[in-house]
Formats: structure tokens, C-alpha cells, sequence
């Protein structure tokens, strides 16, 4: 379905800490969640489940000691995104919205409850992944993530590069051009970011919106002083039609309309 909705990008300028009372830096972290919204995406999730899997992998065998999972949020599915889910060995929740930022809520509830989040594990020491059906992160992403937070950081922010083999040669070379990897933290993609617990709970979570839910978070979690870094840059499709009217695969189109 090439109507209905999509993970939900825009891009957005982080600007400059707003001075007053920061987040205190919490350390390493125990446990890591990885949210996958998805809405009718059997031909693309196995690509971005086994690039999870290997990103999984590379975490555990750096850091033994933390707990991982994976949480596919099935957002009104007819087809057979669930058992592709299953046969990763991910765990499915599912939500009947065609809402991204229901979706994204609705996989983080479920994590939540999986990791026992507040409970016998405190915030500060779980993060939250978020990617995309249609997207293939690099082997590095959790690693780079888990050593941010390491550091200090409750946010972290990455590029997200279409697939040039979507696009025509003029519309990639423009998004490039547009797009310098020098700056990874100036746009939110939220198939590429990740979170501390405390500071995403201390926002209000996702929205439950069709839209721009991976901004208003990001906006409420560097309005609380978070200490912001940058993660790895992941690749994702270069479609025109998205499951929403806007979102990444509209600027794309909105692009290349321009350079047409």
C-alpha cells in the first residue's frame, strides 16, 4: 500500500541548548531495546532485520552484559510482515492506528513491560533504538550507541542516506550535496536515533501523531537539557511513495520535482 503511513521523517535543526537545569549524564547502560514501526513491509523487513541481527551480535560480543532486544510494532498489517518478524526472532506487538507515532508507542510499551523498565531495572540504565522497516543499519549501530551513553549522552542522533539505487543520479547527487555527513545531529530521522529511558519517559514519550513524532520527541527530550551525540549514519529506501503523504519519501519526491 502506497498510501498509508510510514515512518515519519522531517528535517529538523537542533539548535543550542536551552540553558537551565541539564539532564545528568547517567553512564552505562544494562539493557538495550530496538523499536521497529511497520505497516505492510514483508519485502523490505528481512533486509532490516538482518541488518539488526548482525548489529545485535556485534553489541553482545562487545558487551556481554547487556540485555538486548528487538520489537516489531505491527501497525495495521495484511501481509506477512509478522511471521518475518518471528522468524528473526523479534518480538511482535500490534497496534490497529496507521499512526507512526502510535506504532513507535505502542513497540516502546511493549519493551517497557519486556525489560521490566522502572521496575527490577531503573531508567537511566535502558536505551531505546528506533529504526525503520525499510531502513538497514551498519554493524557499529548499538555499539556506537551503548558507547555514547557510556560517555554521557541521552540522545543520540544519525544521517539517514537513501539508497541511491531508488534514486535518479541528479536527485542523489542534490540530496548529497544538501546532506554534508559532517552534520549528523542537524536533522531527526526517526529510523535513526536513540534515547536514555529516563530522558525519553521525561519527555511523554512518541506522540501518538501521523507525523514528525521522531521531532516533537527530539524537541522535548533537548528541551530538558539532553546531552546530545552523534550516532552512525543508516541506510534507507529511496522510495517516492511512502505510507504517509510527507515524511522522507515526500521530500525525496518534492526534490527531485524541483530538479525536474
Amino acid at each position: 500500500m502506497t498510501t498509508s503511513r510510514s515512518s515519519c521523517w522531517r528535517r529538523q535543526r537542533i539548535g543550542r541548548t536551552p540553558v537551565g537545569e541539564r539532564l545528568v549524564p547517567q553512564g552505562r547502560v544494562s539493557a538495550v531495546a530496538v523499536v521497529v514501526p511497520a505497516n505492510d513491509e514483508e519485502a523490505l523487513m528481512p533486509r532490516c532485520l538482518t541488518a539488526l541481527d548482525h548489529a545485535v551480535d556485534a553489541l553482545r560480543r562487545a558487551e556481554p552484559s547487556v540485555r538486548v532486544e528487538v520489537v516489531v510494532a505491527l501497525d495495521a498489517c495484511t501481509d506477512g510482515t509478522a511471521d518475518v518478524a518471528r522468524r528473526h526472532g523479534a518480538h511482535v506487538t500490534t497496534v490497529e492506528a496507521r499512526c507512526v507515532g502510535a506504532a513507535r508507542a505502542s513497540g516502546a510499551a511493549a519493551a517497557h513491560a519486556l525489560l521490566g523498565v522502572g521496575t527490577g531495572r531503573p531508567t537511566s540504565q535502558v536505551w531505546l533504538a528506533c529504526t525503520d522497516a525499510d531502513s538497514t543499519v551498519p554493524r557499529n549501530w548499538l555499539t556506537e550507541h551503548v558507547t555514547a551513553a557510556a560517555r554521557g549522552a541521552d540522545l543520540v542522533l544519525g544521517q539517514a542516506r537513501p539508497d541511491p539505487r531508488d534514486l535518479d543520479e541528479a536527485t542523489y547527487r542534490e540530496w548529497s550535496r544538501l546532506h554534508p555527513s559532517t552534520h549528523p545531529t542537524r536533522h531527526v530521522h526517526g529510523a535513526n536515533l536513540g534515547v536514555r529511558w529516563s530522558a525519553f519517559e521525561a519527555a511523554g514519550g512518541f506522540p501518538p501523531v501521523p507525523e514528525h513524532e521522531d521531532v516533537l520527541l527530539v524537541e522535548a527530550v533537548v528541551a530538558a537539557g539532553a546531552n546530545v551525540a552523534a550516532g552512525p549514519t543508516i541506510l534507507t529506501s529511496g522510495r517516492l511513495r511512502g505510507r504517509v503523504a510527507g515524511g522522507f519519501s515526500g521530500y525525496l519526491r518534492d526534490l527531485g520535482a524541483r530538479l525536474a
